[in-house]
């Protein structure tokens, strides 16, 4: 996510380090810089302008504290100032009306069916809602077969009819929801290739019918100012309330994330992350900034850690690496834990200073596929009993999972590591590496010298 423009403002800044003071050229060749690789991410002419002006004011003047270098405190007014463009905090989900309406509109290829069912998803997860959605698209020959498809895989009801008329079948979808006590109804409407009267006109007697509680305006982020240009008319017609965000996980510039919210002056409410169906994040503009200045995202890591991991399970396997007692059969409980957070890369992005410097490293995003397969491959004894894995028994996994022997071997080498350092930390005592963490030093006798 954006790692082209936080790469170049990377390079930028490093130019400061080492420098003990403010002095107009300085401030004037870095904002310069500054304003090419915002205009380079292709982010609207008119708001990098004034996002320069705003930077440059705070700037100019300013003093230096002893301990804060100048590039540093050029960072702190960048961030503040993408922030503000940003949006500045989090827009929340609307939940009025009952049932509370959520209209989705954009332009076809947008992604608004899928985001319908990662809305859906989101919303029953994060709030506990019992969503219905419904299929308002009568244009698009498999709209309505694709959201039936998501609805089943997710266990949500779609209701759809026949009809061609939207306004029938979302009063009807009303109807219906508040039969079947459906709290939350998203409408996926139909999109076009590019926008006319006759479209819009059906999204505002729409609009009209059902008077919803949200109009939320869905946009493919990897199209830059084009996705900026249709939501400032979508606005114009419809005067949405926000915006989704798709595919932003492919976006290494962010001129639509960094132009819309200034140009609409409607908030950024979710951004697609991924393809699957729980890769959906609410938008916060200070960790975004955070991100764009390779500053990382933990909080949204440990929000993840938190929704996906199970507390009890991870107690209990902690306690078995206490005590010496961790089997495969734990190992691969972990790892199922772990990918339910994200890709190997998305999560590393979130660490600070490591996104900028992950297109040097080679991820291996199939590694926990392969441990997993070797894993598989044992009996359920030898995943309990690992110190039952003798040449033969390797020999058959190896065949059985499709890897060699070698590679078993390499797995093996790295589970007893891993004991072995359990192992040393319960033999020193956890208040003991506690203390030489914290205190005065490290312990003396320390592991894997």
């Amino acid at each position: 996510m954006f790692d082209e423009l936080s790469g170049k403002l990377e390079n930028i800044f490093k130019k400061l380090k080492g420098q003990h003071r403010l002095s107009e050229d300085n401030i004037k060749e870095s904002l310069r810089e500054v304003r090419i690789a915002l205009l380079e991410a292709d982010v609207n002419y008119v708001v990098v302008k004034d996002f320069i002006r705003r930077v440059k004011d705070k700037v100019v003047g300013e003093k230096v504290y002893d301990k804060i270098t100048p590039g540093q405190q050029i960072i702190k007014f960048i961030h503040d100032e993408l922030v503000t463009v940003l949006g500045g905090e989090v827009s929340e989900v609307k939940f009025t009306g009952n049932p509370t309406i959520i209209m989705l509109v954009g332009l076809q290829g947008s992604g608004k069916t899928t985001h319908c069912a990662k809305i859906a998803t989101f919303l029953r997860k994060r709030y506990k809602k019992s969503p219905l959605m419904v299929a308002a698209d009568v244009y698009r020959p498999a709209a309505i077969d694709q959201l039936k498809t998501l609805g089943k895989q997710l266990g949500i009801p779609v209701y759809s009819e026949d009809s061609k008329n939207v306004s029938i079948i979302a009063q009807n979808a009303l109807n219906f929801a508040k039969e079947n006590k459906n709290n939350v109804i998203l409408l996926d409407t139909a999109g076009r290739l590019h926008i006319d009267e006759q479209m819009m006109q059906e999204l505002i007697d729409l609009k009209n019918t059902v008077n919803p509680t949200e109009i939320l305006f869905v946009a493919d982020s990897m199209i830059g100012q084009d996705a900026v240009t249709t939501a400032k008319e979508f606005n114009d017609q419809l005067n949405f309330d926000g915006v989704i965000l798709t595919k932003m996980d492919g976006d290494s510039r962010g001129g639509a994330a960094l132009s819309i919210r200034e140009i609409t002056g409607k908030p950024i409410k979710f951004v697609g992350v991924g393809e699957k169906l729980d890769e959906l994040e609410m938008f916060h503009p200070d960790r975004l900034a955070q991100r764009i200045l390779g500053m990382g995202d933990v909080l949204t890591l440990v929000e993840r850690a938190q929704e996906n991991m199970d507390e009890k399970e991870a107690e209990r396997l902690a306690k078995k690496l206490q005590k010496e007692d961790f089997t495969f059969e734990d190992f691969l409980s972990q790892i199922k834990q772990i990918k339910r957070m994200g890709s190997i890369k998305s999560m590393l992005k979130m660490m600070p200073g490591i996104g900028s410097k992950l297109d040097q490293i080679d991820i291996d995003e199939k590694a926990f596929t392969k441990i997993e397969a070797i894993i598989y491959s044992m009996t359920k004894k030898e995943r309990n009993r690992p110190s039952l894995l003798n040449g033969s028994r390797k020999l058959r996994i190896a065949k059985g999972c499709g890897r060699s022997v070698q590679e078993i071997n390499q797995l093996m080498t790295q589970f007893q590591q891993m004991n072995g350092m359990m192992r040393h930390i319960r033999k020193i005592g956890f208040d003991k590496l506690a203390k030489g963490m914290f205190g005065k030093g490290m312990p003396q006798n320390r592991p894997f010298k």
